[in-house]
């Protein structure tokens, strides 16, 4: 199956293309045989991933940069209003879409599964996008991270089946007509945009009530937003849900979670039989997402011990829990967890598979109205490591909120016990972490950030 271009997306321009998400939907149309252009602040791999494409990317922000002929212009919710390539959209009337109405109209035909949820969505739809082409299902798919390489976040494939990465930060999930959603969990986060778990909640019904009829929704039994969520669903909607989790009351229990080392052994009961497979990363959490994959593929007619076993193929995408190296005895992991429960889960799986080796962490605060609201929270997860350097806050699209920085962060993970130190300049921190590290420890870079950077320098500094 080979969608065609949709209507007036032949000549797109991105403003923000070096984006994941933004990034992952240029090179499905590049891959389409769309002309695809746009510009980005900086130069990246990813942008050179996609000028192999084809595409044209414009480092910077000028109203020079859209050209005249462009058929449409696609923006995400980072875009501020004031973007010369903007102004000079509305100046040749040139169409605005928003990210979350390109990647729909790209489904538009074809079987979409979309996973949705505060954490885990990239690895879920990570783990789905590698099993499903394993069994050479040939899916398309577009990801929030890379797989394996620079651009590796998003393919045209020629099946019939599309894997999304479904956002809920901006509400722009509701746009997505799936004919299965995966719901991993659902917490208060984006405080910018959700002011209340209430909030949260009527956004996923309305993600869920999307869902095509005769669809399925595939949720968590185990996490409390997600039981309440699926509660009012199956009171409002006649959509089929499938539960699955630890919990007795799950529709697909997971019996047991076996720690190997840095992969996990899985057994779940389905429809009373047991399945056994195995999640090649480490953590609880990872194993569960590995469940939801399973189950969303099964509800589109994958056998479940074909798609079981592909699951084992899986071994991981960029910043989650991702390898970086080892020097002088160290092994340097990267992490993208920047909420608390994802900081708490991943602290927790590198622990499990750490044995007696110490835990030093170098982590980076994402968003000034994050830190405001789960900042103690943040400084409590901390305290699972045996040290931890905390940086300034990564502001990305915020402006600066007074009286919050990471100090909250800092005097939160003191009363709970923790060793930290304060570390305002980016740079020091590859010779602060030679100072500490031991042969034998493990450092784990944290945050959604530009913290990923310092992996490298680190690895650079313990060698010499």
């Amino acid at each position: 199956m080979t969608p065609g271009l949709p209507t007036a997306m032949d000549r797109p321009h991105f403003i923000g293309i070096g984006g994941a998400g933004m990034s992952g939907i240029a090179k499905i149309l590049a891959q389409r045989g769309a002309a695809v252009a746009g510009s980005d602040s900086r130069e990246s791999a990813t942008a050179e991933a996609l000028r192999a494409q084809g595409a044209t990317v414009h480092i910077g922000h000028a109203a020079g940069h859209l050209a005249d002929e462009a058929t449409c212009v696609v923006v995400s919710s980072a875009i501020r209003a004031d973007n010369p390539e903007l102004l000079r959209a509305a100046e040749l009337d040139i169409p605005v879409v928003h990210r979350s109405d390109a990647l729909a109209a790209l489904m538009t035909g074809l079987r979409p599964i979309a996973v949705a949820g505060t954490h885990g969505k990239t690895t879920t739809t990570s783990m789905l996008a590698v099993s499903l082409s394993a069994l050479g299902l040939a899916p398309s798919y577009a990801i929030g991270g890379d797989l394996d390489a620079p651009g590796s976040n998003a393919h045209h494939g020629e099946g019939e089946i599309f894997v999304a990465e479904a956002d809920e930060s901006d509400r722009s999930f509701h746009r997505y007509a799936p004919e299965v959603a995966i719901v991993l969990n659902a917490e208060l986060d984006h405080h910018a945009n959700y002011a209340s778990m209430e909030e949260i909640f009527e956004s996923f019904e309305i993600f869920a009530g999307k869902i095509v009829p005769g669809g399925t929704l595939v949720v968590s039994a185990d996490q409390e937003g997600a039981v309440e969520l699926t509660r009012r669903v199956r009171a409002a909607s006649g959509v089929r849900v499938v539960t699955y989790g630890e919990s007795a009351d799950a529709d697909v229990r997971i019996t047991s979670v076996l720690p190997r080392g840095l992969s996990s052994e899985v057994t779940v009961e389905i429809d009373g039989d047991p399945l056994t497979f195995t999640v090649s990363v480490p953590g609880r959490h990872y194993a569960h997402n590995a469940v939801a994959a399973l189950l969303a593929g099964t509800a589109l007619g994958v056998p479940a011990g074909e798609l079981a076993a592909a699951l084992g193929k899986y071994t991981g995408v960029k910043r989650r829990l991702q390898l970086k190296g080892e020097a002088a005895g160290v092994q340097v992991i990267d992490s993208y967890a920047h909420h608390p429960t994802e900081m708490t889960a991943d602290l927790e799986a590198i622990r499990g598979a750490a044995g007696d080796s110490r835990i030093l962490v170098v982590f980076q605060p994402h968003l000034f109205s994050r830190t405001q609201e789960l900042g103690k929270e943040m400084g409590q997860a901390l305290a699972l490591a045996d040290s931890s350097v905390v940086l300034d806050i990564y502001p990305a699209r915020e402006d600066p909120v007074p009286g919050v920085t990471s100090e909250i962060i800092i005097a939160a993970a003191r009363a709970a016990g923790a060793d930290v130190t304060a570390e305002h300049d980016k740079g020091a921190v590859a010779e602060v972490i030679a100072g500490m590290a031991k042969p034998g420890d493990l450092v784990l870079t944290m945050g959604a950030g530009d913290v990923t950077d310092l992996g490298p320098q680190i690895l650079d500094r313990l060698a010499h």
